[in-house]
């Protein structure tokens, strides 16, 4: 197969550096790649573990998304309690529904980011 895996997720925003930091700060995204020892970190760049990666293009109808918004984010985490209360202890709202974790593929919750773009937390279920 020619594709190996996602290389990256480039979106435009009002305030890309405020946003870097943000990512940075409370998910951990962009903490930076370092190919050769010599060169500082990338702050573009993220070392994401490995795992699946869901792609799926919805309906333009779907109730998944919010409507003013193209696309939503999923990051797999392996914490989502702990994340969640850091989440909120910074004062940033997260959203849970017992119908997502009811799906039976794991936990979910979602947020927004600044500038409100979809963010959506996924706890794969512990490996048998």
């Amino acid at each position: 197969m020619a594709v190996l895996g996602v290389g990256g997720f480039l979106f435009r925003a009002t305030d890309p550096e405020g946003l870097k930091a943000w990512y940075a700060t409370h998910l951990g995204v962009g903490a930076g790649c370092v190919g050769d020892p010599a060169l500082a970190p990338d702050p573009h760049c993220w070392q994401a573990g490995a795992g699946p990666l869901m792609f799926a293009p919805l309906a333009r109808d779907t109730d998944m998304l919010p409507a003013d918004k193209g696309f939503m984010l999923n990051f797999r985490v392996s914490d989502l309690a702990a994340l969640r209360a850091r989440l909120g202890a910074a004062g940033i709202a997260v959203e849970t529904r017992d119908e997502w974790d009811a799906l039976g593929v794991g936990r979910f919750a979602r947020l927004h980011d600044p500038e409100g773009n979809p963010i959506e937390l996924w706890e794969p279920p512990a490996e048998a």
